[in-house]
């Protein structure tokens, strides 16, 4: 079967028009699936489908990049994954869209329902949010006042709201109330957040250090993380890893370090933030989630 861009293509051609081909502006993993934006606001998605992950209204599993058509006409501007369900964002009517896997709430309706399709969150509705976030079951969204939401699974306290109980939709985080938040990530159950004046909180699962707080206990309420005295910049979360940099382009690790995957030359797992020594001589202005 012939994917919908190559039919676009196949029309331009019998029209005598060679069409420039579509530009990608953002991409996505999941656990099995992925998703990109596509200039002219076109949402693809690809993979596995079991969940309703992929939106087409189905189950079946995709091989190939394949347009959401429930999205056309959405003015899509972020899309992004969790393991097993899907976030997206609109710029003109300033929805959040979710579908796909509903256990623990993670997709913000007030059940545990699946979504085979892209359905605003109704909760959200008439907020300006200017980023959201997946971890592996559960979400963030930060408005452009700076206020975070969470919702989804909360076991160990990665919604940041006090409690290790589960959240069917988006909760206000409590802590942040007068503290203006630039920018979240999730890892699978922790979350981090950066304040607009470039301070690190860190919150929910702990065990291997990935909170940054200098031990393996997990946060119900997000705590301030000491990064050597740096301010932050950027920050993204592994399965049970962190990654930030410093204004000034310094890398930062810290967690599990099982596979060598903090960059330090060891095993070990990081209780708070190391620099990457075998980058000090870099500056670092990107960190990818």
């Amino acid at each position: 079967m012939a994917t919908f861009i190559e039919m676009a293509m196949k029309d331009e051609m019998m029209r005598g028009v060679t069409a420039p081909p579509r530009r990608v502006l953002l991409i996505s993993a999941g656990a099995s699936h992925s998703v990109a934006l596509l200039a002219g606001n076109v949402v693809c998605t690809w993979g596995r489908g079991e969940d309703g992950q992929l939106g087409h209204g189905d189950t079946d599993d995709r091989l190939v990049p394949t347009k959401l058509s429930a999205l056309d006409d959405q003015d899509i501007i972020c899309v992004t994954c969790g393991a097993d369900h899907t976030l997206a964002r609109s710029g003109s009517d300033m929805d959040v869209y979710s579908w796909g896997w509903g256990d623990f709430g993670r997709l913000g309706h007030g059940d545990n329902s699946d979504m085979l399709i892209p359905q605003p969150i109704k909760a959200m509705q008439g907020l300006r949010i200017k980023q959201i976030a997946c971890g592996d079951s559960h979400c963030l969204a930060v408005t452009m006042d700076g206020k975070v939401l969470s919702w989804g699974r909360n076991q160990n306290g990665e919604l940041g709201l006090g409690t290790t109980e589960d959240s069917l939709l988006p909760q206000n985080v409590q802590t942040f109330e007068g503290i203006p938040i630039k920018v979240v990530a999730a890892g699978a159950e922790h979350s981090v957040a950066i304040t607009e004046d470039g301070d690190l909180y860190g919150w929910g699962w702990g065990r291997y250090g990935n909170l940054g707080l200098g031990d393996r206990n997990d946060r119900f309420l997000p705590e301030k993380v000491t990064v050597d005295g740096d301010k932050i910049a950027l920050v993204a979360c592994g399965w049970r890893h962190t990654i930030c940099a410093s204004s000034s382009g310094a890398l930062y690790t810290n967690g599990w370090g099982k596979y060598g995957q903090l960059g330090h030359g060891d095993f070990e797992d990081h209780l708070v933030p190391r620099k990457v020594q075998a980058l000090s001589d870099k500056f670092i202005s990107q960190v990818l989630p």
